[in-house]
């Protein structure tokens, strides 16, 4: 049996993903403009943060997987590691660019704001067809 590509766990890893946006977003805004953390450490605790909810809330709510695995919460840390470096290094590269004559503030707030789009999409698949993936028997 196949997997369909999407299904109701679309919505679901969205709903999580708004708790994690709260959660995770009021931490990465904050480091970096009030403390002045920067990018990478700022967006980075965002990940550690959301990743602990998230790893959580997936496993059991939107993908209700019930396993007990070491090696799959290796998995999804290197799901959300990999997901995370290649979101907002594009992310970085591609406003860098864009908005060539904007201060780095406002480059790197802007960058945030769409390596959360580009990490939400990745890590999605990531979870969904790796971390989490369903077995089905012949």
């Amino acid at each position: 049996m196949q997997q369909k590509f999407f299904d109701s766990t679309v919505p679901k890893f969205l709903l999580v993903g708004i708790v994690n946006t709260l959660i995770g977003c009021g931490i990465m805004f904050f480091l970096y403009n009030v403390f002045h953390c920067t990018y990478w450490v700022s967006s980075a605790a965002n990940y550690i943060v959301g990743g602990i909810v998230s790893f959580f809330l997936n496993k059991y709510f939107t993908f209700q997987n019930q396993s007990r695995s070491g090696l799959q919460v290796c998995k999804f840390m290197l799901t959300v590691g990999v997901c995370y470096l290649l979101a907002y290094h594009l992310a970085k590269s591609l406003v860098v660019q864009v908005f060539i004559n904007q201060s780095i503030s406002v480059q790197e707030n802007i960058a945030m704001i769409i390596g959360m789009g580009f990490y939400t999409g990745f890590n999605y698949l990531g979870q969904r067809f790796f971390v989490f993936r369903k077995k089905f028997s012949s």
